[in-house]
């Protein structure tokens, strides 16, 4: 029972006339206040004392007030949204503050600005990418607040936060993130990133409410044991606290009341109804049509990740390294991501800021380091950033490869019905049937939020050909996502080209899987002559 909850009952105890004379008195001490949170989880998140709060779950819960409320009590806002045209509609922030402040005076249309009388004023922003983000660079706010978090990349964000900040003495500093559960695999770093109430693998749940303590080391997250500071690098560091209150419609009497918008919920399909209506975050997935990889295959090489870890960990470790995929970042916001491959087990990846991998040298460098037992080395090198790595490592006698996405290639799927259009597409299907939980190669991949990200948002392109298989291009997906998969890209490039031992040894357990013919695979070419004669070959 929250102490919310407690003094409430107290409160109902007391007779007529004292109940009577208390609620006087609240009203009397909240007659200047333009807006009060409701009792219950929206009262309990504007007092909470979290660094970090994301509130919300199920639609309807009062996420837009919370964020309006806790506008008017900061100095300096930024509240954001993924699009500026996000602010504006029906239950929009604009539209809620104004109504709670009786007009909108103040509220700059062109510049994005609401003052809000003395020193407070609100600034909305808006951003899809790491150019468009770095807008807000360097620019402090003591409170930042993002509505429906679940549209925005981890990555970003995390950026982003350095400047939540103020250099008034005393300024309560805080990030406030409202959202309901995501429906595609773009916005499920949520779950880990707020994993102790959100992810039920979570070793060691937390209450709704409850603080804990985490800290970045080596660019993981670490939960810690309370607010003492730790020592990270030879730096005395204090860590932030973060927690989670769950919301949905039956908290809002503001919208509960008429039952209509109870009755829109109930009345959405699945998975969208678990997700919106109960708030749940183990709602299932809503693959894109077009998708390359299902979003539950990749799920089920993460948790075989962890059984195998478990497996392994007797014997020193996961055996010899194979092959390790290169995704080269120089400068940039990107990052430099190296990936080990283990016969059919990824290790964790190693990723390293662009900015510390500016040159060609500094990539070969950190590939040296990290490969051994002579595996070999995909480093992609379609985009030109690749180059100068691939020409050290070449020169000092490493067993590389150049990789490039754009090649043509004459290699055929696995049921020998599908062309590819170049190298990229047969890359990433390959990885796809390698996936396969009935005739893949029981890979396993490691539990990473981001790599899981990536892996289910590349999506195949139409293709004039209905027996050629295309997928988008990094170009393409970097403007549809804003970021660039390279995550996924470096997974993908290190099963492309490994051992050519293992690769016979794929061949021959895939025959004595199928020794007739291979499965055709499930997808959707768009055509209906090329679904006809996939109907007639099953």
């Amino acid at each position: 029972m929250s102490l919310l909850d407690e003094l409430l009952e107290r409160a109902g105890a007391l007779p007529p006339e004292q109940q009577q004379a208390l609620a006087d008195e609240a009203l009397a001490a909240t007659a200047g206040m333009k807006w009060i949170p409701n009792p219950g989880p929206q009262y309990e998140a504007y007092f909470s004392e979290a660094d970090e709060l994301f509130f919300g779950g199920g639609a309807g819960g009062g996420k837009t007030d919370l964020i309006a409320g806790l506008v008017l009590q900061h100095r300096h806002s930024r509240v954001f949204r993924r699009h500026f045209k996000d602010f504006d509609g029906v239950g929009g922030f604009v539209p809620r503050l104004t109504e709670i402040l009786g007009s909108s005076s103040g509220y700059n249309t062109q510049k994005h600005v609401w003052k809000l009388g003395g020193e407070r004023e609100c600034e909305l922003a808006a951003f899809e990418n790491a150019k468009e983000a770095e807008a807000y660079q360097g620019r402090p706010a003591d409170l930042y607040a993002y509505d429906e978090i679940t549209h925005f990349e981890e990555t970003l964000f995390r950026f982003l936060m350095t400047w939540n900040r103020s250099t008034k003495k005393g300024q309560r500093k805080r990030v406030i993130c409202t959202g309901n559960p995501p429906v595609t695999a773009e916005g499920r770093w949520v779950i880990k990133y707020w994993g102790p109430w959100l992810d039920p693998q979570f070793p060691n749940p937390a209450k709704p409410g409850e603080l804990r303590w985490v800290t970045q080391i080596n660019g993981e997250d670490v939960w810690l044991d309370g607010p003492d500071l730790v020592e990270v690098d030879g730096e005395m560091i204090k860590p932030r606290s973060r927690t989670f209150i769950p919301a949905s419609l039956e908290d809002n009497p503001d919208l509960m009341d008429d039952g209509e918008y109870s009755a829109q919920l109930a009345g959405l399909p699945e998975p969208y109804r678990s997700a919106f209506k109960k708030g749940d975050f183990n709602a299932g997935l809503q693959d894109d049509a077009w998708q390359v990889i299902p979003s539950s295959w990749v799920l089920k090489a993460q948790q075989r990740w962890e059984m195998r870890r478990r497996m392994l960990e007797d014997d020193g470790g996961i055996g010899r390294m194979t092959s390790l995929g290169v995704d080269v970042a120089q400068g940039g916001p990107d990052k430099t991501v190296l990936a080990p491959l283990h016969k059919t087990t990824f290790a964790p990846l190693i990723r390293e800021k662009g900015i510390d991998t500016k040159n060609g040298a500094d990539v070969a460098g950190l590939v040296m380091k990290s490969v051994r037992d002579g595996a070999i080395i995909n480093i992609d090198c379609g985009g030109g950033w690749g180059n100068s790595a691939f020409e050290f490592l070449d020169s000092n006698d490493a067993n590389v490869q150049a990789c490039i996405g754009a090649a043509g290639t004459t290699a055929r799927d696995r049921s020998g019905k599908f062309q590819f259009k170049n190298k990229r597409a047969e890359w990433y299907w390959r990885f796809r049937e390698a996936l396969d939980p009935e005739t893949g190669d029981s890979v396993a991949l490691p539990p990473d939020g981001q790599l899981f990200a990536d892996l289910t948002a590349v999506r195949r392109k139409k293709s004039e050909e209905s027996t050629v298989i295309q997928i988008e291009s990094k170009i393409d997906i970097i403007k549809r996502l804003g970021r660039s998969t390279d995550d996924g890209d470096a997974v993908v490039l290190a099963w492309a080209n490994d051992d050519p031992d293992l690769r016979r040894e794929r061949k021959s357990r895939n025959r004595k899987r199928s020794p007739h013919a291979q499965r055709s695979p499930q997808v959707q070419s768009g055509y209906s002559k090329a679904k006809e004669k996939y109907s007639r070959r099953r």
